[in-house]
């Protein structure tokens, strides 16, 4: 009889034994099909990210990026040179706001195109310094003339100096007149980027120019009385 019970237990031990094999093959199976399972796919806009911080990769843009990026760091350096002014010298409140947004906008860009280049093994425009700020970094460029208007909208070193001497009301009427000139020249330059870049983020950057410039163009002509 105690024979025959520890067959019985020798039967149940095995039979447990089993099962627990089973389950546990079971088991391996599915972590290693899950284990073994390709990963997802990145998205592209990884890459995205990657150029948004102002950084770019080889053989993706063209010359009319270059062009873009190295014109618009000094429009867009002389823009906030006048931004500068105006928090001295403008009387109404909206103009000091108006180049407040204006400096706060543009010298993130500056940065962004800054990397582009840099990544592109091109000149960064301002490694030089001169006297007057926001045009530095201009001589030796192609058609830069410090004398005059060098490229569309931007002011030259009279102007800005003109500026620089006036306070209260009439700077801000200069400065108001001034910088709508200083915009509708950007957008120009962001509309041939927009038609002839390659670049993907320069593009894209160019849009934003046109669409936020365009409506503090607006809103400065308002400042001015016109409709």
């Amino acid at each position: 009889m105690a024979s025959r019970r520890s067959l019985v237990r020798r039967a149940v031990a095995l039979a447990t034994a089993a099962t627990a094999a089973v389950v546990l093959a079971a088991c391996g199976s599915s972590s290693d099909s899950s284990s073994s399972s390709p990963a997802p796919a990145r998205s592209g806009h990884d890459t995205g990210a990657t150029h948004a911080s102002g950084t770019a990769s080889q053989g993706s843009h063209d010359p009319q990026d270059v062009s873009f990026a190295q014109g618009m760091i000094p429009h867009h350096r002389q823009a906030v040179a006048m931004a500068d002014l105006a928090a001295s010298r403008a009387k109404s409140p909206q103009v000091k706001d108006l180049a407040a947004t204006i400096k706060q906008a543009q010298d993130p860009e500056i940065n962004t195109m800054s990397g582009w280049l840099e990544a592109w093994g091109e000149k960064v425009p301002g490694d030089s310094k001169s006297s007057m700020p926001g045009m530095d970094g201009m001589d030796g460029m192609p058609g830069m003339d410090r004398s005059a208007s060098p490229m569309p909208g931007m002011m030259s070193d009279q102007d800005m100096g003109k500026l620089k001497g006036l306070s209260g009301d009439a700077f801000d009427k200069a400065f108001l007149r001034m910088m709508i000139s200083h915009h509708q020249g950007a957008i120009e330059m962001a509309e041939t980027e927009q038609s002839r870049g390659a670049y993907g983020p320069a593009k894209a950057m160019a849009k934003s120019i046109v669409t936020s410039q365009s409506a503090e163009i607006t809103e400065m002509n308002k400042m001015l009385g016109k409709q």
